[in-house]
């Protein structure tokens, strides 16, 4: 039996889990509208050991303080033993760590919730339960944390809606703080809508009530679902397919008198019109959509972006040229093809690349009394890790720019190992051909790598 496109992860067959999963998906999608009341006695021992897999071992540890490791010593009881409590009733959820990590440019933070160990097992669970279900409604204009599509695919997406249309208008979209103000309310009525297990909306529950523990203290929010959970992602899918995508679709797109499209990727999204006069209805009557489901849009960074094609060599005929827009690291804007036909190119966005540099600074500054192999290693990781998400077709100059930047921040650090360790460019360019950094631009010949998301690459 083939699994059903984009809507199963893994193998289907012989494997008893994918086999399951088939058979939900394949429910779903011949009944659209059924409810499905029965899910979780598909969850047996089998599932929890697979989900035990699919679980991410070296993550940060939750407030019990334990280790994948330390789990997997007694793997097959603590498994056994999480079923049990979770179908009858008696597990408990245990609160989140609550930590904070750089949100970009500035002082701002991300607050994360680190669940236990045990806690992302059984969440990754109930994910595999609600995943094959939820894959046959949402559309295709949705592109985060959904198996077989990833960031790359929405932007390359962004890029062909703005070609097609010749730029048009942009809406871009900024929710504040999404995952600290989604409503359990109104998350339950939308999921009760596909699914209507006691056992999954028993623990789903649990899990947005379970409470934050910061400074010692542990706090009740009556909003929100911890960023960093395993369930968080699908929840938030969910949430935005009722919310903005299905809205979108089949109430905005049928009124509108040109084209329009949709790309959304998690709570981050963008509307690409055809013409001014859609852009602005939608974005008048877009806040009090968003209002309706307790969400509020940024004033400052949700913006309506002019994106229209240039037209001879005064861009917009008032020398200002036309504007750009940030979506997913990458900064959409019009420049001449070697042709000198006006297309739509990606670069790398400025704050992304100031991002990345100040953490490679950093690194360097804090690592420089490693020894040089070991150096070299860790640092040919990191720049082969940038050149595989931006490392797409027209940024060349952006990856080019970020190779150089750290030869030179590299170079620094190295000559302040110690007073007589200062190396001028003539002796550091010989350590580079010991050490070579990976180039930026893919050598002719070389096998064209996956991460392409079927465009041309470097």
């Amino acid at each position: 039996m083939e699994p059903l496109k984009g809507k199963t992860v893994g193998k289907s067959s012989p494997d008893p889990v994918c086999t399951k999963q088939q058979r939900i998906a394949e429910l779903a999608k011949i009944r659209p509208p059924m409810v499905l009341t029965t899910l979780a006695h598909h969850m047996d021992l089998d599932w929890l050991r697979e989900a035990y897999c699919r679980t991410r071992k070296s993550g940060a540890v939750g407030v019990d303080g334990q280790t994948a490791t330390e789990y997997a010593a007694n793997l097959e009881e603590n498994l056994q033993s999480l079923l049990n409590r979770a179908k009858s009733g008696l597990y408990k959820a245990p609160p989140v760590r609550r930590t904070y990590i750089p949100k970009g440019t500035g002082k701002e933070t991300r607050a994360l919730g680190i669940p236990t160990f045990e806690d992302k097992v059984l969440q990754r669970a109930v994910v595999m339960l609600l995943e094959p279900v939820y894959e046959q409604d949402f559309l295709d204009c949705s592109y985060g944390f959904r198996p077989r599509r990833s960031a790359h695919q929405a932007a390359t997406a962004v890029w062909k809606a703005t070609t097609d249309m010749r730029g048009g208008w942009v809406l871009e979209i900024d929710i504040r703080k999404f995952f600290d103000r989604l409503v359990h309310k109104h998350l339950g009525e939308i999921l009760r809508q596909r699914v209507r297990d006691g056992v999954v909306l028993r623990l789903i529950s649990k899990w947005l009530h379970a409470g934050v523990l910061e400074e010692g203290k542990i706090s009740y929010p009556e909003t929100g679902s911890p960023q960093g959970g395993v369930i968080s992602p699908m929840l938030a899918n969910v949430y935005l397919h009722e919310v903005l995508d299905t809205w979108f679709e089949q109430k905005v797109q049928p009124r509108m008198k040109g084209r329009s499209r949709l790309i959304r990727y998690a709570d981050d999204a963008v509307l690409v019109f055809e013409r001014e006069d859609d852009a602005r209805r939608v974005q008048e009557v877009l806040p009090k959509r968003f209002e309706k489901y307790g969400l509020t849009l940024h004033p400052d960074k949700t913006r309506l972006v002019c994106f229209q094609a240039p037209t001879g060599s005064d861009r917009n005929g008032d020398g200002s040229g036309p504007g750009t827009f940030d979506f997913l690291g990458f900064t959409h804007f019009w420049a001449k093809s070697w042709k000198g036909g006006w297309v739509v190119k990606q670069k790398t966005a400025r704050d992304r690349f100031a991002r990345a540099m100040r953490k490679l600074t950093v690194w360097c500054r804090k690592q420089r009394h490693l020894r040089l192999r070991a150096q070299w290693s860790i640092l040919c990781q990191k720049l082969r890790g940038h050149y595989a998400y931006y490392g797409i077709c027209g940024n060349t100059r952006g990856i080019r720019y970020f190779r150089h930047e750290a030869e030179r921040v590299w170079r620094k650090w190295l000559s302040r190992r110690s007073r007589k360790a200062r190396k001028p460019w003539k002796r550091f360019k010989a350590l580079l051909a010991r050490f070579p950094l990976p180039p930026a631009v893919r050598p002719r010949g070389a096998p064209v790598p996956e991460w392409s998301c079927g465009e041309p690459v470097l």
